[in-house]
């Protein structure tokens, strides 16, 4: 087991039930903001992109409280994006009391060149560079605001199906308390980013070695019970869940906003599965209902379909 904290975890101020906050969308191009902006859209907030610097706090000075929050899309391509100006903008707005928060997608250098691939589109920085660079021209433009975020999401590894789930949990309904995360995960994939725990089930009995289940996952009935009837699974799962019992109530007590717990195996197929799903049964079980979510396995799925698409 290993323990970290994300860079940008910060003290979660109480609010009211419902009492969702504005949001200002920004972060790399190519790290999903149109597509998370139409996840905000679906659960209620009222999206605008590509929104001018210079129209933001008419539009937050003309927006009814009574009506949905809003989600502006704003980065580089604006022609007067200025990430100071932002800055000053959003204290401005917070000053006067405004619920809104800055939420930052990112995603590694490699898997924003590999979109842009993928999709033949222009970076806006890239016309006259190599897309590399203009990456990292980027980066710079923008570093100010991932370190002022209040949210920052890493979507290197999030298939939409995650990114949407994750979203919604953090926004859709807002609520006193800690949002928690289980996600599983295969370790020669790396880490995910957003891990406070990491808990290693290598040591695990594994399927992949029996011919009957090594095409199933932890979900599968049949591979639960291979791993459940191994000696130390036991013994383990108590030992993880008296830790889990221990630690999230103080985390709570400190106002911690988010925490993801990390469940890796080999493969990320079946014994992370299955211990991930049992951590979310566990947790609902005790009234601390969780995202559960398996990185690796939505990975794997979406990459077939795309194989499926071109064939």
């Amino acid at each position: 087991m290993t323990t970290g904290s994300r860079s940008r975890a910060k003290p979660a101020a109480k609010r009211n039930v419902g009492a969702r906050p504005n949001l200002i969308v920004t972060g790399m191009s190519g790290a999903g903001r149109s597509s998370s902006l139409k996840v905000l859209e679906d659960i209620g907030y009222e999206a605008v992109d590509n929104l001018p610097l210079a129209l933001i706090e008419s539009l937050f000075a003309g927006h009814p409280r009574s009506r949905p929050p809003l989600a502006i899309g704003i980065d580089v391509r604006a022609a007067d994006f200025d990430a100071d100006r932002l800055k000053r903008i959003l204290s401005r707005q917070r000053k006067r009391g405004a619920p809104l928060r800055l939420l930052f997608l990112d995603a590694s250098d490699e898997t924003l060149a590999r979109r842009y691939k993928e999709t033949r589109r222009k970076h806006p920085l890239g016309s006259d560079r190599p897309i590399r660079d203009a990456i990292r021209r980027e980066r710079v433009l923008v570093g100010d605001l991932r370190a002022a975020a209040d949210e920052v999401v890493d979507t290197t590894d999030l298939a939409p199906p995650a990114l949407r789930r994750l979203l919604t949990a953090r926004f859709g309904i807002e609520h006193d308390g800690t949002r928690l995360s289980v996600v599983s995960f295969a370790y020669p994939r790396g880490l995910p980013a957003d891990a406070d725990f990491v808990f290693d089930v290598r040591f695990l009995d594994n399927p992949h070695y029996d011919a009957a289940l090594k095409p199933l996952t932890g979900r599968n009935p049949k591979v639960a019970a291979h791993i459940a009837a191994d000696q130390g699974y036991a013994k383990f799962f108590k030992a993880l869940t008296d830790f889990l019992g221990l630690v999230l109530g103080r985390f709570e007590s400190d106002g911690k906003s988010d925490i993801t717990v990390a469940i890796g195996c080999t493969g990320g197929r079946h014994r992370s599965v299955y211990v991930a799903e049992e951590v979310g049964r566990w947790l609902a079980a005790r009234g601390r209902p969780a995202t559960v979510r398996h990185r690796d396995l939505e990975a794997e799925t979406t990459t077939a379909r795309r194989r499926a698409r071109i064939s």
